[in-house]
C-alpha cells in the first residue's frame, strides 16, 4: 500500500464550537484553512484532540464534511470514526468513504475489556464499512484501556485493509514492534517525536501540532536530513512549551485553544463539559506558551 500521502506532519485537529458550545462549521473551515496554510502533511479529524468522545454521530459527520469541504485534494485527511459500538463506528466508516477521506482509524473499544478476538472483529467490521479507504490501528492504552499487543496486530494484518498503527502509546519499542511487523507507523506522543522517527516512524500525528506546527515540521525535516543534535535542541524545547501549557488548571485543549487566539489564528470557542474550562491561570501558561513558541522559533529555525 503506497504510504507516501501520510508521511509528514498530521495535526490532531481541534473541536470547534460556536458561543453556545454548537459545532461550528463556519470554525472548522476557518481551522481547516489555517493549518493547510502552515504547509502541514494533513489532519487527523475526530479523535482525542476532537473530543470524539462528547459528540454526537451527526455532530461528527458536519466536522468532517466542513473539513472535506475546505481541504479535500490538498492534504491528507484522516477520519478518525471509533465510537463505542460497531454499529455507529460503522457508519461513521462509510460517511468518510463517501467524502472520500485519505484513511480511517480506530481506538478499541473502551470499558469493557474485550479479548483480542472481540477488538480485531471490531476492527475488521469497521474496515468493511469502507472497503476502499485504508484502515489505521489508534493505539492508546492510556485513554483506551486496551492496549495492542502484537499477536493482535498479526491478526489485524490478514485486513488487506490495513496501513499500519498510529501509535500514541508511550514506549519508544512499541513503535519499533510495529515497524518490524512491516506496517505504517504515526508516531502519538508528540515529547517523542524525534524518538519515533528513529524507531520507525514515518509520519507523526499530535495533539499540540496546530499550535506549533513550525517546530514539529523542523523536527521531521531534521530526521530526514540526518541533523540530529538539531532535531534534539528543537524536540526538548517543544517539551518544555508542552510542560508549560500541561502546567495549567485546566484541559490542555482549552489552554491550546487560546494559545491559537493569541497566535492570530481562528477562534474556535472552549472545550465541551465535563472538561475543565479556560481559566485565568489557563490564559496566562497560554500567554506563556505563546512566548516560547515565538522564541523558538526566531531562534531556533
Amino acid at each position: 500500500m503506497d504510504d507516501s500521502k501520510f508521511r509528514g506532519i498530521i495535526p490532531a485537529f481541534y473541536a470547534c464550537y460556536d458561543e453556545i458550545g454548537r459545532i461550528s462549521e463556519e470554525r472548522v473551515r476557518e481551522l481547516a484553512g489555517y493549518l493547510l496554510n502552515k504547509g502541514v502533511k494533513g489532519l487527523y479529524v475526530g479523535g482525542s484532540s476532537g473530543e470524539c468522545i462528547y459528540q454526537s454521530i451527526e455532530e461528527r459527520k458536519m466536522v468532517l464534511e466542513a473539513v472535506m469541504a475546505e481541504v479535500y485534494g490538498k492534504m491528507t485527511v484522516i477520519a478518525h470514526v471509533a465510537c463505542n459500538n460497531t454499529a455507529d463506528s460503522c457508519e461513521l466508516a462509510r460517511h468518510a468513504e463517501s467524502l472520500h477521506a485519505d484513511a480511517i482509524a480506530s481506538i478499541p473499544p473502551i470499558y469493557f475489556h474485550l479479548p483480542d478476538e472481540a477488538v480485531a472483529g471490531y476492527w475488521n467490521d469497521i474496515s468493511k464499512a469502507a472497503l476502499n479507504t485504508p484502515f489505521i490501528i489508534y493505539n492508546i492504552p492510556q485513554l483506551a484501556g486496551t492496549a495492542l499487543s502484537l499477536p493482535l496486530l498479526k491478526r489485524m494484518k490478514e485486513n488487506p485493509n490495513l496501513l499500519g498503527v498510529k501509535n500514541s502509546s508511550m514506549p519508544v519499542q512499541d513503535i519499533q514492534m510495529w515497524h518490524d511487523e512491516d506496517v505504517f507507523v504515526f508516531n502519538g506522543p508528540d515529547e517523542q517525536l524525534l524518538s519515533g522517527l528513529a524507531a520507525g516512524a514515518g509520519a507523526g500525528i499530535g495533539g499540540t501540532y496546530a499550535v506549533m506546527p513550525e517546530l514539529y515540521k523542523a523536527i521531521f525535516e531534521c530526521y530526514q536530513n540526518g541533523e540530529m543534535e538539531k532535531g534534539r535542541i528543537i524536540q526538548n524545547e517543544a517539551c518544555r512549551i508542552i510542560y508549560c501549557m500541561c502546567d495549567a488548571d485546566c484541559n490542555l485543549y482549552a489552554v491550546m485553544k487560546e494559545v491559537l487566539r493569541i497566535q492570530g489564528g481562528p477562534d474556535i470557542g472552549d472545550v465541551r463539559l465535563p472538561m475543565s474550562r479556560l481559566t485565568d491561570r489557563g490564559r496566562a501558561k497560554a500567554r506563556e506558551a505563546v512566548g516560547m513558541i515565538s522564541t523558538a522559533v526566531r531562534d531556533l529555525l
